[in-house]
């Protein structure tokens, strides 16, 4: 088995003299030779060279140029590509194609695609036209991977592989076809062992649910009203635990043949499966970031903020990202896709503001990135992406970012090795609970993701580096942590974050149900050495705000609660907000920005940290004794005595 870099909360696998050694700092790009004539193959190599690209990834979206028929394979091209490009010098990324099945393998399986909640069944014509649970496709899965594995496990060109590409993409994690169902039913078997069991998990006396076999189960979807949230949550841990098994079987096979490191490419606020859970298979997590086509799609803010960072991107939500899959990938993580220009998926797709392409692969490598490749080399002249901007034109001239890649080597060249500080501030984030927050929101505006992530936007303008945390990891000398939202804890997992040492902030709705989706009693939250009780929560509309009596507000959520504890904030009208002191609080509503500053500000001091004021769009994270500055704003600003241009990077010797 290959040497794998652990967390700081795991036991390490190999000698700390192993982990302690990471690659350098390196550029890639996203290639596909089979786009274009082999006569320009080696030119394009040699200007990824002279660019000071490192990486290429290949192959990922190439079965139907791989095997045209059922088993009638062609990888002679794709060996001439890979000594081509190793023999100028790059590293290949050898991507499985299993996200792109080419159309014979529908007429030989066809009832392997996809079912949405509607009962739909998805078609070709695209990419990720598969389910997770069908056995069929995953034994060709399998196949293709073997094959490949076989192919090219001692080729001295391939320094990694990559498999599928973005699971989860265009919502095809859960799956409501026939294969699902069956595979749903052997795993409630399992886990369950008696329908009776399940009955009485589920609470499944009301009306009239109950089940007299695993065979009269049927998928959570297409009932008159919404299905018992139990049934929902169950499907959606299946759902999850499909993706990680089929990500596993590759895996294994891989590793086989090949001693290369295995890396994924997850995607921005995909969350349908458990991250982490896959994780634990792979050596490297990377995650493809488009920071522009993001911002409308998926950060969610005001018309205001969209405005102001159109061409920049939101100003956390890249590093927000960037620390998920640290650690999600045990401190190896790279950005397998970056964006280089206008996209072609977004609602409106603007250009880069100059300079952004450069701050956004040096954020990245701030947060410790290993590599950054950029999406693609050349723009594509056909197909869905031909909008898509590259790092070249589609008549092969440089595109705008090309001259941004050359700066940005500049600076690895100059900038000191190292990885990112240990952050003073640790944020759980859990998967489970955004699945059982969408399963049973109570409220419209009410959004686990968008919950942590605002927490996490507040910490880091108080210019503090933050270490994102699954749960049940052990917090290791950091003073504070930021436990929102939380679906469901066991006593063990509480008492590792209280036992830390560090000042622990819980809630809101927090350990508010059972693994199973009851409402527990005690009554949450139930954190020992916390006098704190939740007795009902309401939600309210976005345009209802509840004034704080310090300044600002709680919106969309707040629990009332029994306590004995200090009032440390509450509502105008005397509702409690935030109660606790020593190293335990309790926080019962959604905070707006003004209301969390505080809070927050408030929480530091006790822990003994120093905040500061960042001006608007300011950022900063600290890597080997230094501190990176971002400028995401698109105007001048004055950050300790120094004046940062709009998209600019502040790093020590570099600007």
């Amino acid at each position: 088995m290959s040497a794998r870099s652990r967390s700081r909360w795991l036991p390490p696998m190999t000698p700390p003299s192993m982990t302690d050694h990471r690659p350098r700092r390196a550029l890639g790009v996203c290639y596909y030779p089979e786009h274009w004539p082999e006569s320009i193959w080696a030119d394009d190599a040699r200007r990824m060279i002279e660019a000071g690209l490192e990486w290429v990834r290949i192959g990922e979206f190439a079965w139907s140029r791989l095997e045209p028929e059922p088993d009638a394979l062609d990888f002679d091209w794709l060996d001439r590509a890979i000594d081509l490009l190793g023999s100028a010098g790059l590293k290949v990324v050898l991507g499985t194609p299993t996200a792109t099945p080419p159309r014979w393998m529908l007429m030989k399986h066809p009832d392997m695609l996809a079912v949405d909640a509607k009962g739909r069944q998805r078609g070709f014509g695209s990419r990720r036209h598969y389910c997770f649970s069908h056995q069929g496709y995953r034994a060709e899965s399998r196949r293709i991977t073997e094959l490949l594995a076989r192919r090219y496990d001692s080729n001295p060109h391939i320094a990694a592989w990559q498999t599928d590409n973005e699971y989860g993409c265009h919502d095809t994690t859960i799956s409501y076809s026939n294969a699902a169902r069956t595979a749903f039913r052997d795993w409630l078997g399992q886990r369950y062992q008696s329908v009776d069991a399940l009955n009485r998990a589920w609470g499944n006396v009301f009306w009239s649910m109950d089940y007299r076999s695993f065979d009269e189960i049927d998928l959570p979807n297409l009932t008159v009203t919404e299905p018992n949230p139990a049934h929902a949550m169950a499907f959606r841990r299946f759902a999850s635990d499909m993706v990680r098994d089929f990500n596993a079987e590759q895996v294994r096979i891989i590793r086989r043949f090949s001693d290369a490191p295995v890396a994924h490419n997850y995607m921005g606020r995909v969350t349908d499966f458990d991250h982490f859970d896959v994780g634990n298979d792979l050596d490297i997590a990377s995650w493809d970031s488009y920071p522009l086509g993001f911002l409308e799609d998926r950060v969610g803010d005001d018309a205001a903020h969209q405005r102001a960072y159109a061409r920049q991107g939101d100003p956390d939500f890249q590093a927000f990202h960037h620390d998920l899959y640290r650690a999600v990938g045990r401190g190896r993580w790279w950005v397998m896709e970056q964006q280089p220009g206008p996209v072609n998926w977004a609602p409106v797709n603007p250009a880069p503001l100059p300079g952004m392409c450069k701050l956004w692969a040096l954020e990245a490598f701030a947060h410790g990135a290993e590599t950054v490749c950029f999406f693609r080399w050349r723009q594509a002249p056909f197909a869905q992406e031909q909008m898509h901007a590259g790092l070249l034109r589609p008549d092969s001239a440089d595109a705008p970012a090309m001259a941004e890649i050359a700066e940005v080597v500049a600076a690895l060249k100059a900038l000191p090795e190292g990885g990112p500080e240990d952050a003073p501030v640790a944020l759980i984030f859990d998967y489970a609970s955004e699945w059982a927050w969408q399963v049973q929101p109570q409220g419209a505006a009410f959004s686990y993701f968008r919950l942590v992530f605002e927490t996490y936007r507040a910490v880091r303008k108080l210019g503090l580096d933050v270490d994102i945390l699954p749960l049940g990891a052990k917090p290791r000398g950091h003073r504070v942590v930021l436990a929102p939202g939380v679906f469901h804890a066991s006593p063990e997992q509480i008492a590792m974050l209280t036992a830390s040492g560090a000042v622990c902030l819980f809630g809101p709705r927090f350990n508010s149900k059972t693994e199973e989706f009851t409402i527990p009693v005690p009554l949450p939250p139930a954190v020992p050495g916390l006098s704190c009780t939740v007795t009902h929560v309401e939600t309210f509309r976005a345009d209802l705000p509840r004034p704080v009596a310090g300044g600002g507000a709680v919106r969309h959520w707040l629990e009332a609660i029994e306590s004995d504890e200090r009032v440390l904030e509450q509502t105008e009208d005397g509702a409690s907000v935030v109660v606790g002191e020593g190293t335990i609080s309790y926080l019962a509503g959604w905070p707006d920005e003004e209301a969390f500053d505080r809070i927050l500000r408030t929480l530091c001091a006790r822990a003994g940290i120093d905040t500061v004021s960042l001006p608007e769009g300011v950022r900063i994270r600290r890597i080997a004794g230094q501190q990176a500055v971002f400028n995401y704003s698109a105007e001048h600003r004055m950050f300790e005595g120094r004046t940062l241009p709009p998209a600019s990077v502040l790093w020590p010797g570099k600007t």
